[in-house]
């Protein structure tokens, strides 16, 4: 069940590169002005990674200020100035492709082989997606449509942009922020997570170090009330990106309303694993467990609520219990491990919370405990298979945001699909079934942004992620989302010199 691993594994030396600060305005690093510092944890082990001083007020103020200065020059510059620097930018990004693994694995928990395999090389073909995008950010065409007037629609960049990232993938979710707002020519003010900034401040410095000028990208590392707040409710942020809960979503929202920003918002998800009694169980195992454990199952759209019909129910159960008992967890950085701690004490604490409370109205099939031994002193707990509980109860109905997943039955195709629409949430779900019919009805009725069939997980770059209901609006990836970052402009003139007289009579009269 658990693989300790190399006792003494080499890690990211994260002291070493960050001596300067854990700021990064105006293309260098500096320390913050808060007066307060904060210790990066290694969830693996609970050791020491880096003491850092944490961003106040001021330094918001800072990283705005160089971000405003830089604009004009980034936004003149021209689609095919900026596509060059993004093309150098994803090729720093794969040379340094081993440090951005090892740095996220340590600062989240994640197995280095999921970094190595995921969160590194989707971040590199982000980039180079957006570097390709840079060169396609269209209007509309120009047209007649009044008389004898040209009309024509620019899209133009919105200017200053203050982005908020989760520390469940910190080096993507910043590559999800900063790049399609940076390839439309805004620059970006970003606080990553407090407790996860070492990735997002070296992404900052590979954007300098392949000629991305100064001031374009900035990091701030400060608490979200302190650091956070600031940036959405500065009067020079022209829009406010954020990725977290929903309740912190919330006032976001309403702290940006009040200099009327453009907002998106990536927030919470509760993923409906929907399985009709016509499709591959053994497959629907397997995406369960996958689907379900992925990044310890911190996830806005990982597999939590597994319907299955119930002819399907009991062996449904029994096998993922199975596969679960056999998903190895262990240190990060050992070869093997499949399943990394979560990504501190607090959250495994939260997430161990939810399964006891469980066990008053429904039935832990397996896990639901930390494994002991030579793992007992980091943030672990056991895959968990919860099955039996009530629709309405808080397993079902709240984000866990760890390695749990919920089993429930269903009886007809209807009642499957009210019940994985019945969460507050939309963000992502997935309809396991043979039949074309059935998988094309779970795709129009389930109110998600995004439904996969017979499958659980993959994204890519070319396509969009964003929700629905609570899970919030806006996209990230994608030519959505880069057009999320820019402004619509009507362009309108006389072709005859004489239609502003003929206007003025029509309104005025001859005078």
């Amino acid at each position: 069940m658990h693989n300790p691993g190399n006792a003494t594994p080499d890690r990211f030396p994260a002291q070493d590169r960050f001596a300067d600060g854990a700021q990064y305005i105006a293309g260098r690093l500096t320390k913050g002005t808060s007066g307060r510092t904060h210790t990066v944890v290694d969830p693996a082990t609970g050791e020491d990674v880096l003491s850092y001083e944490l961003a106040g007020p001021d330094d918001v103020d800072a990283a705005v200020a160089a971000a405003r200065e830089a604009f004009p020059g980034w936004a003149g510059a021209t689609p095919g100035e900026r596509s060059d620097a993004l093309h150098r930018f994803a090729a720093v990004l794969a040379d340094r492709a081993e440090d951005f693994a090892r740095a996220e694995s340590l600062q989240c928990g994640k197995p280095l082989k999921l970094t190595r395999e995921f969160d590194v090389p989707g971040t590199v073909d982000n980039a180079a997606f957006f570097a390709g995008a840079a060169r396609h950010l269209q209007g509309q065409s120009a047209g007649e449509y009044s008389g004898e007037h040209t009309s024509y629609v620019r899209r133009e960049p919105i200017g200053v942009v203050g982005s908020i990232a989760p520390w469940n993938y910190p080096l993507q979710m910043a590559a999800w922020k900063i790049l399609p707002a940076i390839a439309a020519g805004n620059t970006i003010v970003l606080k990553p997570a407090e407790i996860t900034p070492l990735t997002s401040l070296m992404f900052a410095q590979a954007a300098t170090e392949a000629g991305i000028p100064d001031g374009v990208i900035n990091i701030v590392s400060g608490t979200g009330r302190e650091a956070g707040e600031h940036l959405v409710a500065h009067p020079d942020v022209a829009m406010t990106s954020f990725t977290g809960s929903t309740a912190v979503g919330k006032r976001v929202a309403e702290v940006a309303t009040a200099t009327v920003k453009r907002l998106h918002l990536e927030l919470g998800g509760k993923a409906p694993f929907l399985v009709f009694d016509d499709a591959d169980l053994d497959a629907a195992v397997h995406g369960a467990v996958a689907g379900a454990l992925i990044n310890t199952g911190q996830d806005c759209t990982a597999a939590t609520r597994a319907y299955v019909q119930r002819p399907l129910y009991e062996a449904f159960v029994e096998q993922t219990a199975a596969l679960m008992d056999t998903v190895r967890v262990g240190d990060p950085f050992a070869p093997g491990t499949d399943l990394g701690p979560l990504v501190s004490h607090v959250q495994r604490d939260r997430v161990a919370a939810f399964v006891e409370r469980a066990r008053g109205y429904a039935r832990v099939v397996c896990g639901g405990e930390a494994p002991q031994g030579d793992l007992k002193g980091g943030a672990y707990y056991r895959p968990t298979l919860v099955a039996d509980a009530a629709q309405d109860s808080e397993v079902v109905q709240s984000e866990i945001f760890g390695p749990v997943l919920v089993v429930l039955p269903f009886d007809t195709d209807d009642e499957g699909i009210r019940l994985a629409n019945d969460t507050p949430y939309g963000l992502a779900a997935s309809a396991w079934s043979r039949d074309v019919y059935r998988a094309n009805r779970a795709t129009r009725e389930i109110k998600a942004g995004c439904v996969w069939i017979n499958d659980h997980i993959p994204i890519i770059s070319e396509m969009p992620h964003g929700g629905y209901k609570a899970s919030g609006y806006g996209k990230d990836m994608s030519a959505y989302s880069f057009e999320e970052y820019t402004q619509v402009k009507h362009v309108m003139f006389d072709n005859t010199a004489v239609a502003a007289k003929d206007w003025h009579r029509t309104v005025f009269g001859d005078r």
